[in-house]
Protein backbone atom coordinates (compact mmCIF):
# COMPACT_ATOMS: atom_id res chain seq x y z
CA UNK A 1 0.00 0.00 0.00
CA UNK A 2 1.70 3.29 -1.08
CA UNK A 3 0.86 6.56 0.78
CA UNK A 4 -1.29 8.07 -1.41
CA UNK A 5 -3.44 4.96 -0.82
CA UNK A 6 -3.62 4.92 2.89
CA UNK A 7 -4.15 8.42 3.07
CA UNK A 8 -7.46 8.01 0.85
CA UNK A 9 -8.14 5.29 3.46
CA UNK A 10 -7.55 7.17 6.21
CA UNK A 11 -10.12 9.47 4.67
CA UNK A 12 -12.95 7.15 4.21
CA UNK A 13 -12.29 5.70 7.44
CA UNK A 14 -12.75 9.12 9.27
CA UNK A 15 -15.81 10.91 10.58
CA UNK A 16 -17.90 13.65 8.46
CA UNK A 17 -17.79 15.75 11.07
CA UNK A 18 -16.26 18.89 10.56
CA UNK A 19 -12.80 19.89 11.75
CA UNK A 20 -14.01 22.97 13.78
CA UNK A 21 -17.40 23.02 15.16
CA UNK A 22 -17.25 27.24 14.92
CA UNK A 23 -15.82 29.64 12.40
CA UNK A 24 -15.42 33.26 12.85
CA UNK A 25 -15.81 34.94 9.41
CA UNK A 26 -14.80 38.34 8.87
CA UNK A 27 -16.75 40.42 6.80
CA UNK A 28 -16.95 44.16 5.26
CA UNK A 29 -20.47 46.28 5.69
CA UNK A 30 -21.00 45.77 1.43
CA UNK A 31 -23.94 44.52 -0.19
CA UNK A 32 -22.13 41.45 -1.36
CA UNK A 33 -21.90 40.27 2.60
CA UNK A 34 -25.68 39.25 2.49
CA UNK A 35 -24.32 35.26 1.42
CA UNK A 36 -22.95 34.89 4.78
CA UNK A 37 -25.52 37.33 6.65
CA UNK A 38 -28.30 35.09 5.30
CA UNK A 39 -26.50 32.22 6.18
CA UNK A 40 -25.31 32.78 9.47
CA UNK A 41 -28.65 34.01 10.52
CA UNK A 42 -30.89 31.07 8.72
CA UNK A 43 -28.41 28.43 10.18
CA UNK A 44 -27.56 27.78 7.22
CA UNK A 45 -24.29 25.63 8.91
CA UNK A 46 -26.01 24.21 11.73
CA UNK A 47 -26.99 20.34 9.85
CA UNK A 48 -23.37 19.78 9.41
CA UNK A 49 -22.37 20.54 12.70
CA UNK A 50 -21.01 23.81 12.21
CA UNK A 51 -21.82 27.71 13.52
CA UNK A 52 -20.85 30.50 11.85
CA UNK A 53 -19.51 33.82 14.01
CA UNK A 54 -19.81 36.42 11.88
CA UNK A 55 -17.18 39.67 12.92
CA UNK A 56 -17.75 42.97 11.06
CA UNK A 57 -14.04 44.48 9.81
CA UNK A 58 -13.36 48.38 9.91
CA UNK A 59 -10.87 48.05 6.70
CA UNK A 60 -9.85 45.60 4.47
CA UNK A 61 -6.16 45.59 5.62
CA UNK A 62 -7.09 45.07 9.06
CA UNK A 63 -9.60 41.95 8.02
CA UNK A 64 -6.12 40.90 6.20
CA UNK A 65 -4.39 40.90 9.51
CA UNK A 66 -6.63 38.77 11.46
CA UNK A 67 -7.10 36.35 8.32
CA UNK A 68 -3.51 35.85 8.33
CA UNK A 69 -3.16 35.86 12.10
CA UNK A 70 -5.53 33.16 12.30
CA UNK A 71 -7.89 35.07 13.99
CA UNK A 72 -10.32 35.20 11.09
CA UNK A 73 -11.11 31.72 10.03
CA UNK A 74 -12.53 32.54 6.78
CA UNK A 75 -13.81 36.20 5.53
CA UNK A 76 -15.62 38.18 2.65
CA UNK A 77 -12.92 39.69 0.91
CA UNK A 78 -11.53 41.18 -2.29
CA UNK A 79 -10.10 38.65 -4.82
CA UNK A 80 -6.93 41.39 -5.34
CA UNK A 81 -6.63 40.85 -1.32
CA UNK A 82 -6.29 37.24 -1.16
CA UNK A 83 -3.66 36.85 -4.48
CA UNK A 84 -2.04 39.65 -2.74
CA UNK A 85 -1.29 37.53 0.80
CA UNK A 86 -0.34 34.73 -1.45
CA UNK A 87 2.11 36.63 -3.40
CA UNK A 88 3.67 38.59 -0.72
CA UNK A 89 3.23 41.66 -1.98
CA UNK A 90 -0.08 42.89 0.67
CA UNK A 91 2.22 44.40 3.05
CA UNK A 92 3.53 41.01 4.77
CA UNK A 93 4.94 37.60 4.38
CA UNK A 94 3.41 35.04 1.69
CA UNK A 95 0.90 32.83 3.44
CA UNK A 96 -1.37 30.71 1.52
CA UNK A 97 -5.20 31.24 0.92
CA UNK A 98 -8.01 29.50 -0.48
CA UNK A 99 -10.67 30.78 -2.58
CA UNK A 100 -13.57 28.91 -1.95
CA UNK A 101 -16.88 30.78 -3.93
CA UNK A 102 -17.72 34.43 -5.37
CA UNK A 103 -20.09 36.20 -3.68
CA UNK A 104 -20.74 38.88 -6.51
CA UNK A 105 -19.72 40.23 -10.11
CA UNK A 106 -17.68 43.22 -9.12
CA UNK A 107 -20.46 45.40 -9.29
CA UNK A 108 -18.23 48.64 -8.14
CA UNK A 109 -19.13 52.36 -8.82
CA UNK A 110 -17.12 55.44 -9.66
CA UNK A 111 -18.62 58.73 -7.90
CA UNK A 112 -17.09 62.16 -7.96
CA UNK A 113 -17.97 65.40 -6.39
CA UNK A 114 -20.73 67.89 -6.95
CA UNK A 115 -18.21 70.19 -6.92
CA UNK A 116 -16.87 68.32 -10.10
CA UNK A 117 -20.57 68.23 -11.30
CA UNK A 118 -21.10 71.54 -10.76
CA UNK A 119 -17.73 73.11 -12.79
CA UNK A 120 -19.49 70.62 -15.46
CA UNK A 121 -16.84 67.51 -15.18
CA UNK A 122 -19.60 65.24 -15.58
CA UNK A 123 -17.58 62.98 -18.75
CA UNK A 124 -14.08 61.12 -18.92
CA UNK A 125 -13.31 63.42 -21.38
CA UNK A 126 -14.32 66.14 -18.79
CA UNK A 127 -12.42 64.87 -16.46
CA UNK A 128 -9.02 64.88 -18.30
CA UNK A 129 -9.45 68.10 -19.16
CA UNK A 130 -9.87 69.09 -15.64
CA UNK A 131 -6.65 66.71 -14.29
CA UNK A 132 -4.56 68.35 -16.66
CA UNK A 133 -5.21 71.64 -15.89
CA UNK A 134 -2.79 73.50 -13.83
CA UNK A 135 -4.02 74.09 -10.02
CA UNK A 136 -4.75 72.03 -7.73
CA UNK A 137 -4.41 68.15 -7.85
CA UNK A 138 -7.39 65.47 -8.11
CA UNK A 139 -7.33 63.27 -4.98
CA UNK A 140 -9.04 59.82 -6.00
CA UNK A 141 -9.97 56.76 -3.27
CA UNK A 142 -10.29 53.29 -3.78
CA UNK A 143 -10.29 50.80 -1.04
CA UNK A 144 -6.97 48.54 -1.09
CA UNK A 145 -3.75 48.93 -3.31
CA UNK A 146 -3.96 45.22 -5.05
CA UNK A 147 -8.20 45.22 -4.93
CA UNK A 148 -10.59 45.55 -7.80
CA UNK A 149 -11.87 48.73 -6.55
CA UNK A 150 -8.16 49.67 -7.44
CA UNK A 151 -8.01 48.37 -10.87
CA UNK A 152 -11.10 49.68 -12.20
CA UNK A 153 -10.60 53.23 -11.16
CA UNK A 154 -7.03 52.91 -12.66
CA UNK A 155 -8.32 51.53 -16.02
CA UNK A 156 -11.40 54.18 -15.62
CA UNK A 157 -8.97 56.85 -15.52
CA UNK A 158 -6.68 55.70 -17.56
CA UNK A 159 -9.08 55.59 -21.00
CA UNK A 160 -9.33 59.15 -21.43
CA UNK A 161 -5.61 59.50 -20.69
CA UNK A 162 -5.64 60.14 -16.67
CA UNK A 163 -2.36 58.15 -15.47
CA UNK A 164 -3.91 57.55 -12.78
CA UNK A 165 -0.62 57.18 -10.46
CA UNK A 166 0.95 60.54 -11.73
CA UNK A 167 -2.14 62.82 -13.02
CA UNK A 168 -3.56 62.61 -9.62
CA UNK A 169 -3.19 61.62 -6.23
CA UNK A 170 -4.57 58.01 -5.26
CA UNK A 171 -5.31 57.06 -1.94
CA UNK A 172 -6.95 54.42 0.42
CA UNK A 173 -9.81 54.68 2.21
CA UNK A 174 -12.58 52.11 4.11
CA UNK A 175 -15.83 51.67 2.45
CA UNK A 176 -18.06 52.89 4.99
CA UNK A 177 -15.83 56.01 5.22
CA UNK A 178 -15.93 57.06 1.82
CA UNK A 179 -19.10 59.81 1.83
CA UNK A 180 -17.27 61.16 4.58
CA UNK A 181 -14.47 62.06 3.21
CA UNK A 182 -16.10 63.03 -0.10
CA UNK A 183 -18.14 65.79 1.83
CA UNK A 184 -14.87 67.18 3.84
CA UNK A 185 -13.55 67.86 0.66
CA UNK A 186 -10.30 65.25 1.04
CA UNK A 187 -11.44 63.26 -1.98
CA UNK A 188 -12.57 64.33 -5.57
CA UNK A 189 -14.13 60.59 -6.47
CA UNK A 190 -13.99 57.32 -5.70
CA UNK A 191 -14.28 53.84 -6.14
CA UNK A 192 -16.36 51.35 -3.92
CA UNK A 193 -18.60 48.76 -3.92
CA UNK A 194 -22.25 49.25 -2.97
CA UNK A 195 -24.03 50.45 -0.82
CA UNK A 196 -21.46 53.52 0.05
CA UNK A 197 -21.78 55.02 -3.77
CA UNK A 198 -25.66 55.08 -3.40
CA UNK A 199 -25.47 56.87 0.30
CA UNK A 200 -23.06 59.62 -1.47
CA UNK A 201 -25.24 59.93 -4.08
CA UNK A 202 -28.86 60.25 -1.50
CA UNK A 203 -26.78 62.37 0.84
CA UNK A 204 -26.36 64.74 -2.16
CA UNK A 205 -22.67 64.51 -2.28
CA UNK A 206 -21.63 63.54 -5.52
CA UNK A 207 -22.76 61.42 -8.62
CA UNK A 208 -22.15 57.87 -9.85
CA UNK A 209 -20.18 58.21 -13.50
Amino acid sequence: MNERTGNALDWVAGSDAPEMNSLDVGFMALTDCAPLVVAATQGFAQPYGLSLNLERQTSWAGLRDRLVSGQLQAAHSLYGLIYAVELGISGGPATDMAILMGLNQNGQCINLSRELQQAGVITPEALDKRAHQSGSRLTFAQTFPTGNHAMWLYYWLARPGIHPLDDVTSVVVPPTQMAQHLQAGRIDGFCVGEPWGASAVQQQLGFTM
